[in-house]
């Protein structure tokens, strides 16, 4: 199981601003990647109700399961590669696999047994390196939902923060503010 730490900031934008991005960077010239995040949980959202996010993540038809928990700054992510078979034994059957993010649902007392897919949200990507950080440009959907979103991953918030801000000036986009709600929740919310 590999574990590593997330600090990431986030702008939710529209349509004509996730254009502007695009043309602004000179995006078009970069590939789209396809990801299909997959959101696991209980029915009682037990996984929700203690701050964590747990989901299969599908790119390039491969499958990571990843367990995110807040720190003081950003995520602790902890992921596992699984097979394709493995993914659909949990998709089909409700069957979690095995291996170090079961052990540690268990210590936190989570039936694994009710865990299953609840929702999710498929995202078109362009990831690049920006000025020492990590930039990426994505479309959602999920449900009957489409939105843009703008993210900077990079060694502190701080940092992040100020890239961001940065790159959306320079593209004359000025009403923003930064986004604290995940995929998941917003693919969650989408549920109601």
């Amino acid at each position: 199981m590999g574990s590593n730490i997330e600090i990431e900031a986030k702008v939710l934008i529209n349509k004509d601003e996730y254009n502007k991005v695009i043309e602004h960077l000179h995006l078009d010239a970069y590939r789209r990647i396809k990801q299909t995040n997959y959101y696991i949980d209980t029915d009682n959202r037990d996984i929700k109700n203690n701050g964590f996010a747990l989901r299969v993540r599908e790119k390039n038809q491969e499958f990571e399961l990843t367990l995110k928990t807040p720190l003081s700054e950003g995520l602790l992510e902890k992921n596992e590669s699984i097979s394709w078979r493995v993914f659909e034994d949990l998709r089909d059957n409700k069957v979690f696999p095995d291996g170090g993010i079961k052990k540690f649902l268990a210590i936190l007392e989570i039936d694994t047994n009710e865990l299953k897919i609840i929702t999710s949200l498929t995202t078109e990507r362009i990831e690049i390196e920006y000025k020492n950080n990590l930039l990426a440009v994505d479309k959602n959907t999920y449900g009957n939902n489409v939105d843009y979103e703008v993210e900077v991953e990079s060694t502190s918030m701080s940092g992040a923060e100020e890239t961001l801000k940065s790159i959306l000036e320079e593209c004359e986009i000025k009403d923003f503010s930064f986004n604290k709600k995940s995929k998941q929740s917003r693919a969650l919310s989408a549920l109601k």
